[in-house]
């Protein structure tokens, strides 16, 4: 166990030294920082990277079993109305327990906290609903999507400017640390029960329909809602003269998190008890791995939490206020492309997710592949917020067209890469996303004068959007070189026999 624990503290490392490089560099050679500030920063990332470790090693103990476990038990029931009720009501739990949610709440100024959190979790109980039907009677993904977000771009034409934004990042918040462990594994344990040649594309897609839910939920509440311009307490900087204060700082920083984490695992773990008592599925051994995984999961979410919203956002905020201030202000886009870059790999979901699409593929879709594509994807996403910062461009040009895109590509990939892809939309707007590009984001469109709620706000939207297009173009280059390797067809069988074929996308993608 601390073997593997080391792993993935490691692991936890490689993803967030590059983000911290980048923040040293720009506070050197761009935008000075307080030595104070830094150190925070600094001692955040430490907490983070072990927070991160802790949280990947919890969630592989705990949520994945369980979440696969609950798949396999609800692929067996009979009974429609009661798989429906199980789906509705887990996704709700879920998505109250996600903290994520609990952030992006707490930064938009112009709509009370529990409208928004139970207006998303509604919308993700009714999708989550609709992905394990959609599994269980093998209706296609692609078709599916394609009604739900031309649906969603017909009702956001309605709705106000001020709204769409928000409406849109909340459909990236809910898919995060929390809900993306389970819900991946509750459609591997879907799909395992069938055994069919597409059960291995059906296991994606869960996490897809379940980002659409919240978007369309919080539509709706806007057809009828009109927020208000209220002002936005942007996080600051805490004042530290010595190492004591910097300590003093986290530990008087972390009793919130301590009781969110708490609050927020307590039904996650509530449905394991239970579901062990009904379904006796768990021998001893297993529910002590089990018991432990939760353990690390909280132990990992408090330091992650406490780590990125003491140490990180801050100078995330601080950043973009004083890069947008100065006459090079143009400068954001490129530097916010390469934050993006790196700062996906540093998201816990996305390690999830990526290791879950080597498993299932046997390899086929490497993790390393997926990391860097998703990269690029996230890359041209926080440029593009970016350019709405400075600009005030409207989130209808890009959102619109993008989603067009994607769902045109999603005719014309294998079906396994549909489900990724969208999977991956979902997780890459994680709590990194809300806690620092978010920040950074709000921080450079007060320094520019722009509206908070249009223009700041989006940016979780986009950043869910680009690896949609980014991870299908990679399926579409997949099925081009495998034809050329001398395939007459692709499906997920052939993705899952030819290993001596595959093609090593770290290499040349």
């Amino acid at each position: 166990m601390n073997q593997k624990l080391k792993e993935k503290i490691l692991e936890s490392l490689s993803a967030v030294l590059p983000i911290t490089g980048i923040v040293l560099l720009l506070s050197i050679l761009l935008v000075p920082v307080e030595l104070g500030a830094m150190v925070m920063f600094l001692v955040g990332a430490v907490m983070l990277v072990i927070g991160m470790g802790f949280f990947q090693l919890g969630a592989e103990m705990a949520m994945t079993p369980l979440g696969e476990g609950i798949g396999v038990q609800i692929s067996k029931t009979r009974n429609i109305i009661l798989v429906l009720l199980i789906g509705f009501s887990m996704g709700v739990i879920i998505t109250i327990s996600e903290p994520d949610l609990q952030v992006l709440a707490q930064q938009v100024p112009s709509i009370d906290n529990l409208t928004l959190i139970l207006t998303v979790a509604v919308g993700v109980g009714i999708f989550l609903a609709l992905a394990i039907m959609r599994i269980l009677f093998q209706i296609n993904l692609s078709t599916i999507l394609i009604v739900l977000y031309l649906l969603l771009i017909g009702i956001s034409l309605l709705i106000p400017k001020d709204f769409l934004a928000v409406a849109f990042d909340s459909g990236g918040v809910t898919t995060g640390p929390m809900t993306v462990p389970f819900i991946m594994a509750m459609g591997v344990g879907l799909a395992s029960v069938r055994g069919d040649k597409n059960a291995s594309s059906d296991s994606f897609g869960l996490v897809a329909l379940s980002s659409v839910g919240p978007v369309l939920a919080v539509l709706i509440l806007g057809l009828f809602f009109r927020p208000t311009e209220a002002a936005y307490t942007a996080s600051s900087v805490a004042l530290v003269f010595t190492t004591r204060d910097v300590i003093w700082e986290f530990l008087t920083s972390m009793p919130p998190y301590i009781k969110e984490v708490f609050i927020s695992l307590l039904p996650v773990v509530a449905v394991f008890v239970l579901f062990q008592i009904f379904s006796r599925r768990y021998k001893r051994r297993q529910v002590t791995r089990v018991t432990v995984g939760f353990l690390y999961t909280y132990i990992g979410l408090v330091l992650f939490l406490c780590g990125v919203n003491v140490g990180f956002a801050p100078v995330g905020s601080s950043l973009g206020n004083d890069i947008a201030s100065a006459e090079w202000k143009w400068l954001l886009i490129p530097i916010g492309m390469l934050i993006g870059y790196y700062i996906v790999k540093a998201e816990p979901a996305i390690q999830v997710l990526n290791h879950q699409v080597e498993s299932v593929t046997n390899g086929a879709v490497s993790a390393k592949s997926m990391n860097r594509c998703l990269s690029i994807g996230v890359s041209v996403s926080v440029g593009l917020a970016m350019l709405r910062v400075l600009t005030g461009l409207p989130i209808y040009w890009i959102i619109i067209p993008g989603y067009v895109i994607a769902l045109i590509l999603s005719r014309l990939v294998p079906k396994m890469f549909v489900g990724i892809a969208f999977d991956s939309g979902g997780v890459a707007s994680g709590p990194m996303t809300t806690t620092f590009l978010l920040p950074l984001s709000i921080g450079a469109c007060d320094a520019v004068g722009g509206n908070l709620m249009a223009n700041a706000f989006g940016v979780v939207a986009l950043v869910a959007l680009t690896p949609l297009i980014a991870v299908q173009i990679m399926g579409i280059l997949y099925q081009y070189k495998l034809k050329a390797a001398g395939k007459t067809a692709v499906s997920e069988a052939g993705v899952l026999d030819a290993m001596d074929e595959i093609i090593e996308f770290e290499e040349g993608y």
